[in-house]
């Protein structure tokens, strides 16, 4: 396994839970001293039993040929960040592609488990070529874990795509997931490279639009939770990912639209549907700060709390959070700003004050605004809460509060898409991590 990041560890510890002996190799010596120290660098629930249960699987390294020895299947996962252009940054991947040693025993095979362009499948081969490694097999196998939820997603998953240039390759690496009951999705390479990038777009698509509903909702006084639920019955469109708030963020939705956007941009075809989710994306983290002003006027010198950082719950991941944006944005309004979540720490945010509990965070506030669901959050509306602030405000940017107890509990309140008078449409909501974008 290249890559000690969040989706390499994830899926080495994976395979070792089905019982394969996994090695796991990085660049950066630090990294891999914390993870042999069992140290993990990332919060993710479910993660740490796994690694402690198969930790004689597990080897973790910084030489390659102690990675490569005897392996029958080398995985790469590493970061495919979008360049300044938008193209994807493949840096990474040529890199272990050009190290491999040109003496690797048996016929290994090269799976692609980073999210790559369409195309990238293909110049790999003919690198590999190039430097004599024919017998050598390529896969493109791409990953679909929901950070929060990625090892039960691994160990259940939706679906497995493999795409391979030889059939006998995309055989060997379907027979890895023995064990786990899935439909297969077998195909070529750069369809394979496809799929990810098109369920992601598809998947912001969705958050986006019913966005902009949510938003129709607010000038025509309908409900956005009632509407989700009326469409999301219809069981040709069904209910994932039609949850109303300030936007998607983390690792993986704001890249893929990127490098689709970019890819089609560089094929010829301008995907305008795109550029629109994209559009609508970036727009709706900056409407907290118009709710805020609607009921603050000028935010210079208030006081806001900001609930949750994290792009979603159960992870730390800060990666495009819209709390980066909502927090920068009030800071440039003349804001004080604090914030709190109980797992992301970062110490980037400048200008920012971190806060140990939610009720340090609102003391004294002119508002506070709920930026990720975490569970904590969803007694927020008490009567300590709201005696602490200096004006009771909620800006609710998840939709996770009934306003009507809100308002009764004696706050002001601001949901997404939600009058006022509205009432639970759905009380006993799941809280499913992978559909808290």
């Amino acid at each position: 396994m290249f890559g000690a990041g969040y989706v390499g560890l994830v899926t080495g510890a994976c395979f070792a839970e089905l019982g394969h002996e996994v090695v796991i190799r990085d660049v950066v010596p630090e990294r891999i001293e914390r993870l042999q120290a069992g140290e993990i660098p990332i919060y993710e629930p479910g993660l740490e039993q796994v690694l402690e249960r198969n930790a004689d699987r597990i080897l973790f390294t910084v030489d390659i040929q102690e990675a490569v020895a005897g392996a029958e299947f080398l995985y790469v996962a590493v970061g495919t960040p979008p360049t300044e252009s938008g193209d994807a940054d493949l840096r990474a991947v040529w890199s272990v592609i050009d190290e491999l040693p040109p003496d690797l025993p048996g016929r290994p095979i090269v799976v692609m488990k980073s999210t790559v362009p369409v195309g990238t499948g293909v110049h790999a081969r003919e690198r590999l070529d190039g430097r004599g490694l024919t017998e050598v097999g390529y896969v493109s196998n791409p990953e679909f874990l929901a950070e929060g939820s990625a090892v039960a997603d691994f160990m259940s998953p939706d679906r497995l795509v493999v795409g391979a240039f030889d059939n006998a390759d995309a055989d060997r690496v379907v027979g890895l997931y023995d064990g786990i009951e899935t439909e297969v999705v077998r195909t070529d390479v750069s369809s394979a490279e496809l799929v990810k990038l098109a369920a992601n777009a598809f998947l912001s698509t969705r958050i986006s639009f019913i966005n902009e509903i949510a938003n129709v909702c607010e000038l025509v006084g309908a409900d956005v939770v009632d509407v989700a639920r009326g469409v999301g019955l219809d069981h040709r469109l069904g209910p994932h990912f039609l949850r109303a708030g300030i936007g998607f963020g983390g690792s993986c939705f704001p890249k893929d639209v990127t490098s689709l956007k970019q890819l089609a941009g560089n094929s010829g075809y301008q995907f305008m549907l795109l550029h629109a989710v994209w559009e609508v994306n970036e727009l709706q983290k900056r409407r907290v700060v118009q709710k805020l002003q609607k009921h603050l006027g000028p935010l210079r010198g208030k006081t806001i709390a900001l609930l949750g950082l994290a792009f979603k719950p159960n992870t730390d991941d800060m990666r495009e959070a819209p709390s980066r944006v909502i927090a920068y944005r009030l800071l440039s309004e003349g804001a004080e700003v604090r914030a709190w979540d109980p797992v992301a720490h970062p110490d980037d945010l400048h200008g920012i004050e971190l806060s140990d509990t939610v009720l340090d965070a609102v003391r004294n506030a002119d508002a506070a605004v709920i930026v990720t669901e975490w569970p904590e959050l969803a007694q927020l509306a008490t009567a300590e809460v709201r005696d602490a602030m200096t004006r009771p405000l909620i800006v609710d940017g998840r939709n996770l509060l009934d306003p009507v107890a809100t308002q009764a509990a004696g706050f002001l309140y601001e949901g997404i898409g939600r009058p006022r008078h509205a009432s639970p449409a759905e009380p006993e909501r799941t809280r499913d991590p992978e559909l808290q974008i």
